[in-house]
């Protein structure tokens, strides 16, 4: 029995087109089964432990794709809400989340792999725990890249940071917080003030020593999951070094600590995730860094900073993510809605959009994938994250095109996702901070070369390790510019190195001989869009292999 009321132009010949039931989406489907691309990572990186994982991902999918999906648009229209004061006046600063949240956080922990026990367990069966890992967020965040953030905002840098400095009583009380993993929504980061996130200098919160702890005091400004229990708060020391301190929400003696949330965020995007504005007086903390003498108290902030490239990697598998969800939502709609006499997919100029799609989701793909399980590279996390978070913004105003106006109406899932998407080139660095690092990488670690080493082992065509070899000559000549050159031209060199570094991967993929070579079809094209010469013709006069094998293209992509 249909769910909506019959007009009387749905009747006669007008019949099939007002057939709306047949406009479904990516929710409700099963988003292990319908990614091949997925399953041939996995098959790869899982080797003989396959067998094992798929009913776990096939579940995993069902789980992401329905009860997560679905409770992401809920959240989305009913966000968290603080209570700021009880009954008597007293200040609780309690974010109180929507059912809908604890629903999926809920769904999330009973199927997480994320925990440590799964990862052992998929240890003892010869799966790689990483990959495993990376499947879970990579999902997760086509359903809701605000959960993702909820979830997984710091979890290691608290971890390993305490486990490293903090006294031996709080080691155990945040052992016990993150009992369930990283992935338990129990942290938070708070380095940004009013002044801003990226200047250290300009930086005002302070914290004066006080027996073994220490006293904080100071205001951030945005402040992801502030409904967690345990904080890594950047603050100025008396010497006038920054350091990162550990905050819980409660003292050691169990009362209320000096954290006080003055209100969340009304944010265009990510509202399942509560972003605040958090005051500290006399905050009880721990420094999560050396001594004043002896280790030197950059060491912390040191550690600290090699953490936040692990978070730059999730950033940019969120972007991967939403890119994903929006090519599903495309093809999906491009396959049920008609125009001119046949549906959108069957149309020459969508169809070259959706090609060129499939080809950047599946390159960013490759690199979210590579900076999980591949070589720990110095270089590699600012540069995905530069590539993969800004295709998570096109990407989803892509699908709001193919979707037309529909795609504008927030009933529509594509709205929230443009919604979303566009925090990540912001989260963790935005593009110039990135480029930033990649000249701190290259300058004082000399990060390039490895860098490059790993792409001649990836690369097999002529083409890609001649730019390889142009990429190298380009580093040369980038390091004899004027200073200030040289920083204005960073971002070219970034976007560079990330076009052949997703090139090299692609045509690694496709010597796995996973796929009846189709994904050596991906490498040509993606090649072919970032490191060809195209002429004064622009390539018109050249014929597009996309074009002519876009079934093939299509049925590696999305299996509907």
């Amino acid at each position: 029995m249909g769910r909506y009321l019959i007009e009387p132009f749905d009747r006669g010949d007008r019949s099939d087109r007002y057939a709306t039931e047949r406009y479904q989406g990516a929710a409700g489907r099963n988003w292990w089964t319908c990614d091949p691309t997925l399953r041939l990572l996995m098959r790869h990186h899982l080797g003989e432990g396959f067998a094992w994982a798929e009913p776990r991902l096939e579940r995993l999918g069902a789980l992401m794709g329905g009860l997560v999906a679905e409770c992401a648009e809920e959240t989305d229209r009913n966000p968290p809400r603080l209570e700021k004061y009880d009954k008597w006046g007293r200040d609780v600063s309690q974010v109180v989340m929507p059912p809908s949240f604890q629903a999926a956080r809920q769904a999330l922990m009973e199927d997480n792999f994320t925990s440590p026990s799964f990862a052992e367990e998929a240890r003892s069966h010869g799966a790689d725990p990483a990959a495993l890992a990376a499947a879970w967020t990579y999902l997760l965040d086509q359903a809701d890249i605000g959960m993702g953030c909820a979830l997984g905002t710091g979890g290691d840098q608290v971890v390993s940071l305490a486990e490293k400095y903090a006294p031996q009583d709080v080691r155990e009380r945040v052992r016990e917080i993150f009992a369930n993993g990283h992935y338990s929504g129990e942290a938070a980061q708070m380095f940004t003030e009013r002044t801003g996130g990226s200047d250290l200098a300009a930086l005002e919160a302070t914290a004066e020593p006080a027996g073994d702890a220490w006293l904080l005091t100071g205001f951030k400004w945005f402040a992801s999951n502030a409904n967690g229990s345990a904080f890594v708060v950047l603050a100025r020391r008396p010497d006038g070094a920054v350091s990162p301190f550990l905050v819980l929400w409660e003292r050691r003696d169990g009362t209320r600590n000096g954290v006080r949330i003055r209100r969340l965020k009304d944010k265009l995007g990510t509202r399942s995730v509560a972003s605040a504005e958090v005051e500290f007086t006399d905050a009880e903390a721990f420094p999560l860094s050396g001594p004043l003498s002896g280790e030197g108290t950059g060491s912390g902030l040191g550690t600290m900073m090699k953490l936040t490239n692990a978070s730059r990697l999730g950033v940019a598998m969120m972007g991967a993510g939403v890119a994903r969800r929006a090519l599903v939502e495309s093809i999906c709609y491009a396959r049920s809605r008609e125009a001119f006499g046949r549906p959108l997919i069957d149309q020459p100029l969508m169809r070259r959009k959706l090609a060129e799609l499939i080809v950047e989701v599946e390159a960013a793909q490759a690199l979210v994938f590579d900076g999980h399980v591949g070589p720990r590279l110095r270089i590699a996390p600012a540069l995905i994250k530069l590539r993969a978070a800004r295709l998570g913004v096109t990407a989803a105003s892509d699908a709001i095109e193919v979707h037309g106006g529909n795609g504008y109406i927030e009933q529509w899932p594509v709205a929230r996702l443009l919604r979303d998407a566009q925090v990540n080139p912001i989260w963790e660095g935005g593009d110039n901070i990135l480029c930033l690092d990649v000249r701190r990488a290259m300058v004082k670690e000399q990060a390039h070369l490895p860098f490059l080493d790993h792409l001649r082992g990836l690369a097999t065509s002529d083409l890609v390790h001649a730019r390889i070899d142009d990429l190298a000559k380009a580093v040369s000549a980038w390091a004899a510019l004027e200073p200030s050159v040289g920083e204005e031209r960073l971002y070219p060199l970034a976007q560079f190195m990330a076009d052949v570094y997703a090139a090299a991967l692609l045509e690694d993929q496709a010597t796995w001989g996973l796929d009846d070579g189709r994904k050596a079809l991906v490498a040509r094209l993606y090649a072919e869009a970032h490191l060809v010469d195209h002429g004064p013709l622009r390539g018109i006069d050249r014929p597009s292999e996309g074009a002519e094998a876009f079934g093939d293209l299509l049925s590696g992509a999305v299996a509907l």
